[in-house]
């Protein structure tokens, strides 16, 4: 199987031709895409980044601490493979190799392949941040269970949804809601390029979920209904509809003008600032020339300011967990992951 990373993909399977029953209610202008460069300055900070991220890493493999060290550690994995890095070559393969392999036996530990660590109330966005971490490295490591791995986790998903078409904290179906929905949604997407059997029908019924949580009036997305529109959830619901191949429907225009109206404040801080702009930036990316360079400079911007003299960022939960997802949103127009490919 060739690596996701040679594909010529849309973010997250954005331009995968699923979904053929759900159409769009009007199509969006298309605008004219270029090639987008970093900056040199951006180029170092992602760099000194993971200079840093690279000396924290425990001696199991994993990065963090006690409370979520799946999601840390993939990620910061994610983090190395978004600058060209792969697994067992160069200055940080061994890093990736050992967080791979982390990865990997907390799947074989866990019951039934499930890879959310054990009491925390958010294990199922582990549980999907270590599927879409190995699916990304799938193809470029040679870690023989990687795949088995990956199919028992996105198993459990599948079975985790609910009638709805959602997820929520624990992987049974239950309630759901819109965040956790989007994390699930990622990751499923990112499995299926990466060659794991995902059926149509999961990501059907996510995709209506999603639409369901938008507010029509304000374009906004509420948490597990239109009701109470946020910034976060609006950047997450539309980039999990652009990456199901819902790049053209109304519900995604609505999102971004609802995105674009939205208070500066959203360039600088908030409670969610890193999970805002994680998705807010592909979002703005897969949208055009014109949204991305209107977005991009503000974001990168403020998170330059940010950064810490040792390369670190220390934003929200911890220094590992900041710094790699600062270096996700920064390092966007690089393109070597396949979800940040148009």
């Amino acid at each position: 199987m060739k690596s996701c990373l040679n594909k010529v993909l849309a973010t997250l399977c954005l331009l995968a031709p699923g979904f053929p029953h759900l159409h769009s209610e009007e199509s969006a202008p298309v605008q004219r895409v270029s090639k987008t460069r970093l900056s040199p300055e951006v180029h170092a900070s992602i760099s000194k980044g993971l200079e840093f991220l690279s000396k924290k890493q425990n001696s199991d493999g994993s990065w963090g601490q006690q409370n979520h060290p799946v999601a840390d550690t993939s990620v910061a994995l994610m983090a190395f493979m978004l600058q060209g890095h792969v697994p067992s070559r160069g200055k940080y393969g061994r890093n990736m190799d050992r967080a791979i392999a982390y990865l990997i036996n907390v799947g074989k530990k866990g019951h039934q392949g499930y890879m959310g660590t054990p009491r925390n109330h958010g294990g199922m966005y582990e549980h999907g941040l270590a599927i879409l971490a190995l699916s990304e490295a799938w193809g470029q490591s040679t870690h023989p269970d990687l795949r088995a791995t990956l199919k028992r986790a996105v198993d459990i998903t599948i079975h985790a949804q609910n009638d709805q078409g959602g997820w929520r904290y624990n992987p049974e179906p239950r309630d759901a809601d819109l965040s956790m929905t989007v994390m699930q949604t990622v990751a499923l997407n990112s499995a299926k390029e990466a060659g794991i059997s995902v059926p149509d029908a999961t990501l059907d019924k996510a995709v209506k979920y999603v639409l369901y949580c938008q507010d029509k009036n304000s374009g906004g997305f509420g948490y597990s209904g239109p009701s109470g529109p946020g910034f976060a959830r609006t950047c997450a619901g539309v980039m999990s509809l652009i990456m199901c191949g819902q790049r053209n429907h109304a519900a995604v225009k609505r999102g971004i003008r609802f995105m674009h109206a939205y208070p500066e404040q959203k360039f600088t801080g908030g409670s969610h600032f890193l999970y805002a702009n994680y998705y807010a930036v592909q979002c703005m990316y897969q949208s055009g020339e014109e949204d991305f360079n209107s977005y991009y400079p503000y974001v990168s911007q403020s998170l330059l300011a940010k950064q810490r003299d040792n390369g670190s960022w220390s934003i929200q939960e911890g220094e590992v967990y900041s710094t790699g997802m600062a270096i996700l949103i920064l390092g966007v127009p690089y393109r070597f992951l396949p979800i940040y490919q148009r």
